[in-house]
Formats: structure tokens, sequence, C-alpha cells
């Protein structure tokens, strides 16, 4: 009898317990219009302190899937799978307003004779990805449930900015991998993931990628176009963000950098400077003096050389546009030693705010499916270390 009461009582009490676990839908944006040209209004006050620009092409979509949840790409009225293309909805549109700070596309749908004007808006907030229409149930896309922090920064003069940047930080997340760009990069760059870790780390969603630091073993991430000295500090670094000095790459780090750092090299001030500081975060001793050579990357290591003159090599301008990663860390480098000039390039579009444009290592027909004419461009928008150098440059402590 005890057997069929409880029985009883576990499905009386089921449904209660499911509708408490079932995330809450956003609300509907209201407004769209107006929130965007509020984020416009951000963004060019923005550019009015970096005179420099880049020609980012105007494409009109937005990237949904932040974290490792399913990427999407919002394009012309559809939903697509930004990994193989296959398209997940679509809708006759009349009208489409894209509101990048608000993760969030809204549509004016095509009118039907006889029937009310129709709309809906795709909506990524910190549960997932929605679709919300007004008069039926909002929907969670299969894919998108994955817990997420999204700040709003509203107490930051460019409140809005940081939004689409940290938004550019973690739609690069997957499978809990830091990736360069999702799109072109399979595999992560240890420099890239550090820069990346520090926003995670002021945004509460260092959870984000603690799996993927935890099972690191090999302190060197294997692209060709360094000597991977620099990996050995960058490693101890985002060691030092989930564990500690007992992590099983610390000690391959260790004996590697014993070799390595003292070795003259082109960029011998940063990968010691790198390597100096992933020591200092885990608390370990340092023993290596920083070189005095002139070092073209010397000025990226605003991190922890605010003391340090400026370096005689400044970021060239075809680097500037290329890699602009470089030009933002370099800038705040030198805001940090008193030097306001401004270098940086701002892209022209409002949305996205980065990228990285004909470099060796990256796959660029993987953006094919965003655009053909950026594969024959070579320029993979969205790229997650220029996304944080920005963000950490114009982020108020």
């Amino acid at each position: 009898m005890s057997c069929l009461r409880s029985r009883y009582l576990f499905f009386l009490l089921f449904p209660f317990a499911a509708s408490a676990q079932r995330p809450a839908p956003p609300a509907q944006l209201a407004n769209p219009a107006e929130t965007r040209q509020a984020y416009q209004a951000s963004l060019t006050q923005l550019r009015q302190g970096y005179p420099a620009r880049f020609a980012v092409p105007e494409l009109s979509f937005f990237l949904f899937g932040m974290g490792d949840r399913l990427k999407l790409i919002y394009r012309s009225g559809r939903l697509l799978n930004a990994l193989t293309g296959n398209i997940e909805e679509q809708w006759t549109v009349k009208k489409e307003v894209i509101v990048p700070s608000e993760y969030t596309v809204h549509l004016d749908l095509a009118d039907e004779p006889g029937q009310p004007p129709r709309s809906v808006q795709i909506r990524e907030d910190e549960q997932g990805v929605w679709v919300l229409q007004p008069g039926k149930r909002p929907r969670l896309i299969p894919g998108t449930r994955r817990p997420l922090t999204l700040p709003r920064f509203a107490d930051q003069p460019f409140g809005p900015v940081l939004r689409v940047l940290h938004h550019e930080v973690l739609i690069n997340i997957s499978a809990g991998r830091p990736l360069p760009n999702f799109m072109v990069y399979a595999r992560p760059r240890y420099r890239d993931a550090a820069l990346m870790a520090m926003v995670l780390r002021e945004t509460g969603n260092l959870a984000l990628i603690r799996d993927w630091i935890m099972a690191l073993r090999d302190p060197l991430d294997r692209y060709q176009d360094m000597t991977g000295a620099d990996n050995l500090g960058q490693v101890l670094f985002l060691v030092s963000l989930v564990s500690d000095k007992t992590h099983p790459v610390v000690a391959v780090a260790l004996d590697s950098s014993r070799r390595a750092i003292p070795t003259p090299a082109e960029h011998g001030v940063y990968q010691t400077t790198w390597m100096n500081f992933g020591l200092a975060s885990l608390g370990l001793p340092n023993p290596y003096p920083v070189p005095r050579q002139t070092d073209s990357y010397a000025s990226l290591c605003w991190w922890a050389r605010a003391e340090e003159p400026v370096p005689a090599q400044p970021v060239s301008a075809a680097d500037r546009e290329r890699y602009p990663y470089l030009a933002w860390a370099s800038d705040h480098f030198r805001s940090r030693t008193g030097n306001r000039q401004k270098l940086a390039p701002v892209g022209t579009a409002d949305y996205p705010l980065s990228w990285e444009a004909q470099t060796r290592d990256a796959h660029y027909p993987g953006l094919t499916v965003l655009d053909k004419g950026l594969v024959k461009q070579k320029l993979a928008v969205l790229h997650a270390w220029q996304a944080a150098e920005m963000f950490l440059a114009i982020a108020q402590p």
C-alpha cells in the first residue's frame, strides 16, 4: 500500500518538478529599432575615440549560439546551422531589425490576406536561444539550452558595445574549446585562449572552458607561425584560473621553459613576459630576466608590463588591419604608460566588431555558409582575440 502511495505522489509531483526546471523565456524586446539606435550611438561614441577604420562588409546577419550551444546564423529570413548550412527555420520576411547588443533579431513577416500583422523574434539569453511569436508559446531551440552569464554592463560607458564584444568571445567557444574563430579554426590557440579567458573571468563564464583547461597535457598549441615558447606562459596562466601548480601540464611547461625561454628569439620579450606572468599567476618563482631587445610584440603585454617604455617598433599599418588584435593590445599598453594615441581600427559595420584577415592558419572555406565573398577576401569576421582585446581595453575597472 505504501508503495502505491509513493508512486501516486511521484506522478502527482512530477509535473511541478519539471515545471520548476523549465527555463523561463525572455520577454519580447520592445522597440527593437530604438534599441538598435542606442547601440549605434554607443558605437559612434567609441569610433570618435578610435578614428582608424577598416571596411567590414555589411552582410546583415547575426550569429546565435554562445558557449557550447548549437551555432546558428540568421540571414535573409533563414536560420541556418552555422557549421553544416542546414536550414533550421525560415520565414517570409517583410522587414528585419537586427539588434546585436540584445542578441535579438526582430522580423516583421509578410502579410497574409485576412490575417493581422505578424512578427517573430529570435532572442538569445542566459538560458538559450528562443523563438518568440505573439500568441504562441515561446520555443527554446533544441541544442541551445546551456546556462551562461550575460552581464548588461549598465555601469560602463560603452555598455552596449561591451555586450556585443562579449558575444563575439562567447560565440567562439565550441565543445568547451576556446577557438579564435569557430568557422575557420579547428583547434584552440593558447594566446587567443588566454585573452578570451581574461574576459570569461571578468564575466563569470570560466566554467565554459574549465574542462578543456583541466585536460591540457601539451604546453604547446602546435601552430607553426611562432616558436611556441610564448605558449608556455599562456598555458600556466590558463591553468591558474581553474587549478594550481599540481596540474600535470605545469611540470611539462616548466621543463620546456628551461630550454626555450633563455634561447634568443625574435619575440624574446613577449615570450619571457608571458612565462613570468604565468609563473606569477601560479605563485611560482620567476627565474627569467626579460631580455633587453627590440621586440615588436613587447607592446602586447599590457597585462604585465605597464611600467616599461613603449618599444621602438610599433605595429605596422598593414598588420593593424589584418591582425587588429595586435593594434588593440598595443594601444592598451600605451594607454597604461601615459600615451593616449589611438591607432587600433574599428570596423565600419555595426556587427560584427572583430575580424582577422589573410592568415595562413585559417581555413577560410569554412566561411562559405556565411558568405562566399569572405572566403575570397580571406576575412574571418568575429575573431575572439580581437573581441577580447577590445573588451579589455574599453571596459572600466
